[in-house]
């Protein structure tokens, strides 16, 4: 018999849509199902975090994940996805490069944030690189009339930022850390912050006000909360 989301200790968004919130650093991994399809959203920190979330994905599927969609490449929601071998792995277009040439700093990123270093190694190691890359919009049949559409709404947290939208009644928009709801949003060096506000104008236009919008960290949120972030970013950075 199939589990439950709240078993697992998940969250249950819609109807066949959840997401967990990993302990760590608090980052959401998602799930959507579809029939006889699965599409995961992130991966985890590292081999282990990604292999737990593979198994629990498949329990709640009831079938195996055929899809990983990297919202983008840090190593908090990469490291994990060689555990997902044999999946259709999406990112945005850009992302590539990183995962194949810059390794050695997701993994020096992992460490200094706490990971132990031979966990980082080796998940830095065998990280897989995403083969379909998302220039515009691409949309997912993943069977039983479910839909999702991976958007490249960036440039704003990375430069490779990639939303993950499932229409519904509530739709629900992954939007990695694009948004942030438990701290301010993280603008590293690898930061757009002149693009970032244009970005969430984006993602607010396909979600729409009644979607619920889950941040890369933290709870769950809805467009009044995504459109003040927005402003807070605009202000911030001195864009409009």
């Amino acid at each position: 018999m199939t589990v439950t989301w709240e078993e697992l200790g998940w969250e249950r968004l819609a109807d066949g849509v959840g997401r967990c919130r990993l302990s760590g650093w608090d980052c959401t991994a998602g799930l959507v199902l579809g029939a006889g399809a699965a599409l995961m959203v992130d991966a985890g920190s590292s081999l282990a975090e990604g292999a737990r979330l593979r198994t629990q994905a498949q329990a709640l599927a009831d079938h195996r994940v055929t899809h990983l969609a990297l919202t983008h490449p840090h190593f908090d929601h990469v490291l994990g996805a060689a555990a997902f071998a044999g999946t259709a792995l999406y990112a945005a277009v850009g992302a590539q490069t990183v995962l194949a040439h810059d390794r050695d700093g997701l993994r020096l990123d992992a460490v200094g944030n706490g990971l132990p270093a031979p966990e980082a190694e080796e998940a830095a190691d065998a990280l897989p690189v995403p083969r379909h890359l998302v220039s515009g919009e691409w949309t997912l049949d993943l069977g039983g009339g479910r839909q999702v559409l991976l958007a490249n709404v960036g440039p704003g947290h990375t430069a490779h930022d990639l939303v993950v939208l499932v229409p519904g009644d509530p739709e629900v928009v992954f939007c990695g850390d694009l948004v942030e709801e438990s701290g301010d949003p993280q603008a590293g060096p690898d930061a757009v912050p002149s693009r970032w506000p244009a970005a969430l104008d984006r993602l607010l236009a396909l979600g729409g006000d009644r979607a619920r919008y889950v941040p890369g960290h933290g709870a769950v949120v809805d467009a009044a909360f995504v459109r003040a972030q927005r402003d807070a970013l605009a202000a911030r950075f001195g864009v409009s």
